[in-house]
């Protein structure tokens, strides 16, 4: 046999996905593969007309422990290791009777599956598959003489292989299988490890892993010198990267990682209490905005910064209807997410062929509880991710004059919104809308400056006589350390300012609000966002 090549004449199935199973187990017995199996897996066999040996007739023991123990036996991980042609290796096989198995199909246990739908710890406990991942390590480790396949996306791989070589596999396929194997329970681990260290409350355990199952291979990353890939990480929260895609060209690194800003922007906003929009260019919002209906939230969004918003995502909270379809295809947008779509607006969407559209199917939840990461030089960063909300926030008033109804409403809101653009953040806003934003400044007054003038220049492109910026509502995601963008933004023409306090100058913060006229409301909860 040529140098690489190995027979496959034993294979063990045993999985819990039985996707495609029984025409791949018809397709092995094609080539006179000897079938084994465990027993939900081989009654998925008999129910398709295969025959396959039982495990316990080749271990000579039976499942025990309901099943938590049938393939922890020397003679499946025998089988499994032994090195073909090794003449120690071959004596201990003949010796105990252990045959050869050159080709494992295991699947594991859902336990992903358990934690998304919220089961029970009893039922999450069972779901972890023991004898699986060891089965699975096992025959990757032994690359070089067995296959071992774990995805059922890769069956036909697998037969079209033993088509071209005579029921054999190559030492190419079966190393790159391997990589997937031990990436495979990996990820496996992960998920468990991060589950079992949430149900005890472990904010910093010893060791954290993450993992995730590609959803598809990216031209490049942020820079075309770069490479880029998107995975999955099984964490249960609707989104970009699981995301349906209607139509339009494939998303760049750049589209994934702008989208997941917007759509994150947008899910802050409840869709039982109002329509919301938001448009991310590079990560930051260039503008956002709530409506009885998407298309008025849109309009005021694009008010906003309509020059940033050309080439921008477009994210909403509701369902895309064909009024809002209409607006959002005048100008040129590269991504469009909303929970889902009607029939007439993706039609309308249809007409511009490389708008990306993307339906989720549900809004992450912005209460909810889950970590985020990001690497850093010899490692990486871990947080639970800035879950808290401005509706469930101690508010408290600083200042002689509390603010009006409105400015009530535009506080929140543009705090909501400040918790999404990059630090140093801030927010003017009016009538539910952003009309200026001042993101990832060194500095927080040129960020209030920076936004007051892109308040004044969106009034220009409007045709108004005065800048969006009067009457507005300020807000900022960390405390003003002194008086003067406090004072730029009441310069500005705001009249109320939303901000975390805690500065060692407070005092003189509020003195210089009350010598403004401005209302000062004091959240305890800061937004950096780097």
């Amino acid at each position: 046999m040529p140098s690489g090549l190995r027979r496959a004449a034993r294979a063990l199935l045993s999985v819990s996905d039985k996707t495609g199973l029984a025409g791949f187990a018809r397709g092995l017995a094609g080539f006179g593969v000897e079938l084994v199996s465990t027993g939900g897996t081989r009654k998925a066999l008999a129910g398709a007309g295969l025959a396959a040996r039982e495990i316990s007739d080749l271990t000579g023991f039976p499942e025990l422990l309901d099943g938590r123990v049938k393939t922890l036996h020397p003679r499946v991980h025998g089988g499994l290791l032994a090195i073909r042609e090794n003449p120690e290796h071959e004596a201990a096989m003949l010796a105990h009777g252990i045959a050869p198995i050159d080709l494992l199909v295991a699947n594991l246990y859902p336990f992903e599956a358990a934690i998304e739908r919220g089961a029970s710890f009893a039922d999450c406990i069972e779901n972890i598959d023991i004898g699986g991942p060891a089965m699975i390590r096992a025959a990757a480790k032994n690359c070089n003489d067995v296959a071992v396949v774990v995805d059922p996306a890769d069956y036909a791989q697998i037969l079209a292989e033993l088509t071209a070589h005579g029921g054999c596999t190559t030492q190419k396929l079966r190393q790159e299988l391997a990589q997937k194997a031990f990436a495979r329970t990996a990820v496996y681990d992960a998920a468990i490890s991060n589950w079992l260290a949430a149900e005890r409350g472990l904010a910093a355990p010893a060791y954290r892993a993450f993992g995730g199952k590609l959803v598809s291979s990216l031209r490049y990353g942020e820079n075309p010198h770069q490479t880029g890939a998107l995975y999955t990480s099984g964490e249960p929260r609707r989104g970009v990267a699981m995301a349906r895609k209607v139509q339009g060209k494939e998303l760049s690194y750049n589209n994934v990682n702008d989208t997941d800003a917007a759509f994150e922007l947008a899910a802050e906003f409840d869709p039982a209490r109002t329509a919301a929009c938001a448009i991310v260019k590079h990560a930051n919002p260039c503008g956002a905005a709530e409506a009885d209906n998407l298309a008025e939230a849109y309009e005021l969004a694009l008010r906003c910064d309509p020059v940033s918003a050309f080439g921008g995502i477009v994210a909403l909270n509701r369902k895309l209807d064909a009024k809002c379809a209409a607006l959002i295809v005048k100008i040129f947008t590269e991504v469009i997410i909303a929970p889902e779509a009607d029939d007439a607006a993706i039609e309308i969407v249809a007409v511009k062929k490389n708008l990306r559209l993307l339906l989720t199917g549900g809004l992450p939840d912005p209460r909810g509880t889950s970590l985020t990461f990001r690497t850093v030089a010899g490692g990486f960063l871990a947080q639970t991710r800035d879950n808290v909300n401005v509706d469930d926030m101690d508010l408290r008033v600083v200042t002689k004059r509390a603010p009006n109804e409105m400015e009530w409403r535009d506080l929140k809101f543009a705090f909501r919104v400040a918790k999404h653009v990059k630090s140093n953040a801030i927010v003017y806003a009016k009538g539910g809308a952003t009309v200026g934003i001042g993101a990832g400044q060194m500095s927080r007054v040129d960020s209030a400056r920076i936004a007051a003038m892109k308040a004044a220049k969106a009034a220009r492109a409007a045709g108004l006589p005065e800048s969006l910026a009067k009457g507005s509502a300020v807000a900022s995601d960390a405390f003003f350390p002194f008086a003067d963008g406090l004072l730029a933004a009441a310069e500005a023409g705001a009249t109320a300012i939303i901000q975390p306090g805690g500065s060692l100058r407070d005092a003189e913060l509020i003195r210089a609000a009350d010598g403004a006229g401005l209302a000062m409301v004091f959240t305890g909860v800061r937004h950096f966002r780097h």
